[in-house]
């Protein structure tokens, strides 16, 4: 029996493996689909847990680091990644969500125009001029740094020189370098002759042939150049994406003729629908479109988050699906005490994975789809979370079995597992008396994204558990007491009791990010740990404040669930960890053993320092893209006004905000004066 902590922890070693084979090795371990697949699951299993996701974590992580082989060249503007849909509704979410930041009405959504380019499976580049000479060239590397392929690149005849008079006198010009499919099978013909490894397919051809120490070899190999994105750029060389892909053909570079300019937005699947029946077709391989949107003034508003921009995606093309019959529903408790389901299947092949398990997510989902252990069910891949069953397959004449019912008790302690109105999950009332939810909780606490205390792992804690060395994150902290006992045991000697407990003091010494988020509180992931730690900066003002915001409509309560990306659910959830007893008698424990470091301010910006809240309706913008700009500027943004606000910013109809500022003696001013602060305005 695994647990989501588990999950997440082995989905996030296969990638940051996936990743170096693929980005480093150009030697792919499965299919683009598996890979995409095993992405998704691990984000709906970060959705369903956010306290498991982490910066730096696989999920937010672009590609792999640079190959030590190569210099290493940093990219001015990030080279990140995007996220994917697979669908019309999922393409329509994006829209809608780009439109939301934008304040777009329904007018105006129906006339924004996209770029759509067939999503060339290749290896991506990013080439540098500067007074309109080629002076650098480089892979993605992990989006900020990549490799130093200069010389190579500038073997292929796709890619140009110099640039006419009228370009910048500094740019970074994206694209993807690729081999036809007639190039990789007479290359691989040539490799066959010379008893030399062929190729696993035109991508890693493509990649392995670049990414040579000798560029001669590069020179002999026929890669090829799409045109496609633009980095930094002293000036804008175009108002739309259209007009900058016309620009890039007339300083000589290659544009995939398949690139089209679509006026509105409902106008997309049928081109997707259309690229798909011709894809087999086409001289190179693609697995996907990627659409962006037109005008250039709007991505810029758009901006990041995370790892992709706002007003880009990737389509990608359909999951592969099978057919398998499911053995048993098995349920899962993990630290939370959510009580989650596992289908478990005939193992089967669904896009060259062996797949035996899958999930159901919560007992709704299984009563809507009437799947029953001896069903024959379809599964679908790739594409989508993680091996997921659609439903069940009809098979007349079969008399079927009884209806799985959802346990009310835990499996593991038997306490009572409720669901909270208007949740999904079940979950276990037991607490910290369950084994299940003890021993996750602990182990949770030692994982990476949190204290990373090496050597003291999930077979370890539970080890140390069982043997009544451990109940309570503090006791970890005490088991130099018990060195002579862990000498003796199995697997253990006086060196290796002496590493780990030599592990385990270097962590004595402790960010509050980290250690917030060691706590395992629900809905607190790195994410949430990083917002609150930099909100309160020391140990001692969040606990202080934490204790106090217990108190509906205490300031304090105000404060929490006015932080910008905390929120009432999660202010909830972190308000219900500090009203128990025993989780106060944890945090007491562990402050007296350890010290806790205050969280590094953010890197300075235009208003770093400043609390701010918006109010009222802005007319130049709306107020999420207001909230962002603010952010990226360094100033802490929250949603209501407190004795901790230093300003409010008051767009029409600004309401109570603007009452209780007055009666705080809190700063206020108008949206022009915001966008004088922020300097969006010239001077």
């Amino acid at each position: 029996m695994s647990t989501p902590e588990q999950d997440h922890a082995r989905l996030e070693a296969l990638i940051a493996r996936w990743d170096e084979a693929y980005h480093l090795r150009d030697s792919p371990e499965v299919t683009d689909a598996e890979y995409d697949a095993t992405r998704r699951q691990l984000l709906a299993l970060e959705a369903a847990h956010p306290e498991l996701r982490r910066n730096g974590g696989a999920s937010s992580r672009v590609g792999a680091p640079p190959d030590s082989a190569f210099g290493k060249h940093r990219h001015r503007v990030p080279m990140l990644s995007l996220d994917n849909v697979f669908n019309p509704e999922e393409f329509g979410q994006f829209v809608a969500r780009a439109a939301r930041f934008l304040g777009l009405d329904d007018a105006a959504v129906n006339d924004l125009a996209f770029v759509a380019e067939p999503k060339i499976d290749g290896l991506s580049i990013s080439l540098t001029y500067e007074n309109r000479r080629l002076v650098a060239g480089a892979t993605r590397g992990d989006g900020q740094e990549g490799e130093d392929v200069t010389a190579n690149l500038r073997t292929l005849r796709d890619i140009p020189e110099a640039l006419p008079e009228d370009a910048p006198d500094f740019i970074e010009i994206r694209g993807e370098i690729f081999l036809t499919k007639a190039e990789f099978l007479e290359l691989n013909r040539q490799a066959d002759l010379n008893g030399q490894r062929p190729f696993a397919n035109p991508r890693n051809a493509a990649a392995g042939s670049l990414r040579q120490l000798d560029p001669e070899i590069t020179r002999s190999r026929p890669l090829s150049l799409f045109a496609y994105a633009q980095g930094y750029a002293a000036h804008r060389v175009a108002p739309t994406h259209w007009e900058y892909l016309a620009t890039l053909r007339r300083w000589g570079f290659d544009v995939n003729p398949h690139s089209a300019f679509i006026p509105h937005a409902a106008d997309i699947p049928a081109y997707v629908e259309n690229l798909g029946r011709v894809r087999a077709d086409l001289p190179y391989d693609i697995d996907g479109v990627v659409l962006k949107i037109d005008d250039i003034p709007l991505q810029e508003r758009l901006g990041f988050v995370g790892r992709a921009p706002r007003w880009a995606v990737a389509w990608k093309f359909p999951a592969e699906q099978a057919i398998t019959r499911l053995i048993r529903i098995e349920i899962q408790v993990g630290r939370t005490g959510a009580l989650t389901p596992t289908a478990h299947l005939e193992p089967v092949n669904v896009g060259g994975v062996l797949v035996s398990r899958a999930t159901l997510h919560n007992e709704d989902e299984i009563a809507r789809k009437d799947v029953r252990p001896g069903d024959l069910v379809r599964l679908q891949r790739a594409g989508d979370v993680i091996p997921q069953i659609l439903g069940r397959v009809e098979e007349p004449g079969t008399e079927r079995g009884p209806a799985f019912v959802f346990p009310d008790r835990c499996p593991v302690c038997g306490a009572l597992a409720v669901r909270p109105p208007g949740e999904v999950v079940r979950r276990c009332t037991g607490g910290l008396t369950c084994e299940a939810q003890v021993v996750e909780r602990l182990i949770h606490f030692v994982s990476r994204a949190a204290f990373d205390i090496e050597g003291l792992g999930e077979k370890s804690i539970r080890e140390f558990h069982d043997a009544g060395l451990i109940h309570n994150p503090g006791d970890i902290f005490r088991l130099a007491a018990h060195a002579a006992e862990i000498e003796t045991r199995e697997g253990w000697g006086a060196l290796s009791t002496a590493n780990l407990l030599r592990a385990i003091e270097t962590r004595r010494t402790i960010p509050l990010s980290r250690f917030i988020f060691g706590l395992g509180i629900r809905r607190i992931g790195e994410r949430n740990a990083q917002l609150l730690a930099r909100h309160y900066r020391s140990y001692e003002a969040w606990n202080d404040a934490m204790r106090k915001a217990v108190v509906i409509g205490s300031d304090e309560r105000l404060a929490l669930g006015s932080i910008m990306g905390i929120g009432e659910a999660i202010a909830d959830d972190l308000t219900a960890f500090f009203r128990e007893p025993h989780n106060l008698a944890t945090l007491d424990d562990l402050a007296a053993l350890l010290t806790i470091t205050p969280e590094e301010a953010p890197r300075e910006g235009r208003l770093s320092g400043r609390t701010i809240v918006f109010t009222g309706t802005l007319s130049t913008m709306t107020r999420p893209e207001a909230k962002a700009i603010a952010g990226r500027l360094g100033a802490q943004v929250t949603d209501n006004v407190s004795r901790n606000t230093g300003l409010v910013v008051l767009g029409e109809n600004p309401g109570s905000k603007a009452r209780k500022a007055a009666e705080l003696g809190i700063e206020t001013m108008d949206e022009a004066g915001w966008r004088a602060l922020a300097g969006l305005d010239p001077a």
